[in-house]
């Protein structure tokens, strides 16, 4: 997948001298990991995460916050390294009970995915941006459900803060998730509905699928962080989430409201 490395200094970005740790470099460079090309690795990507194949013609931009934290700063994933990642409540129009990251439309006066996700993230979580990191923003991704092309924004947090609900009426709860739970093959699955499958995964009772759980699964794997799991069993999507704390509705047609 493309990616652009963040150069610019917005409000937000790290003290001076400040380095991100060995075990998040595989992430900001993952030319050397992934034998696949570019394009390719795009398009695993969109059909992990639920999207079309081809470009949405006139997307709506926005861009999402990837935040990573965790203090040790050796090659091997660290024991507090964890995601943020939040549940939207169940009453909203559109998104009602998804689990995601922090994120959302870019307003004119963004200046860019990074200044869209580090402002999301602030509203809805009471995110500190003057302690965040940005590494690298990823070529967006079109939702095809949604319109939305979807800029993922992969950062640092280098030092971490309680976050909290902003505004229960859009997201009822923020979880800063450990990554060793995302590894765990006991919390990942593949979910389907009709002709789509994609990874998906288990946060306490939870389930992050989607967008959300293709990028999940797309960093896992580019990080050399994956171990193997059961992919190759399908399961209902409808009956997960059901089964679970989502809060997620099907319309009349089968397809997700």
């Amino acid at each position: 997948m493309e990616a652009h490395f963040y150069r610019d200094e917005p409000t937000g970005t790290t003290p001076a001298g400040l380095r991100v740790p060995k075990w998040m470099l595989p992430i900001v460079d993952d030319s050397h990991r992934v034998p696949t090309s570019s394009e390719d690795q795009l398009e695993s990507l969109r059909r992990a995460s639920s999207t079309l194949d081809t470009p949405l013609e006139r997307p709506n931009m926005s861009a999402v916050l990837v935040l990573l934290s965790g203090w040790f700063d050796g090659h091997s994933l660290p024991a507090d390294a964890s995601i943020v990642l939040m549940h939207r409540a169940t009453t909203l129009r559109k998104h009602a009970g998804q689990m995601s990251f922090p994120g959302g439309r870019m307003d004119p006066t963004d200046r860019d995915p990074v200044h869209t996700a580090l402002r999301e993230a602030e509203e809805e979580t009471g995110l500190d941006a003057r302690t965040v990191t940005p590494l690298r923003v990823l070529d967006a991704i079109d939702i095809s459900r949604t319109g939305f092309a979807v800029h993922p924004v992969l950062a640092y947090w280098h030092a971490p803060h309680p976050l909290t609900a902003v505004d229960p009426a859009e997201t009822d709860e923020v979880l800063n998730v450990p990554i060793r739970e995302l590894i765990d093959p006991a919390n990942r699955l593949q979910v389907g509905y009709g002709n789509w499958s994609g990874p998906a995964f288990r946060v306490a009772d939870f389930i992050v699928w989607g967008f959300t759980g293709g990028v999940l699964s797309h960093l896992l794997n580019i990080a050399g962080w994956a171990v193997p799991w059961n992919d190759s069993e399908v399961h209902n999507l409808r009956e997960t989430l059901e089964a679970s704390a989502n809060g997620e509705a099907f319309g009349l047609g089968g397809q997700l409201r």
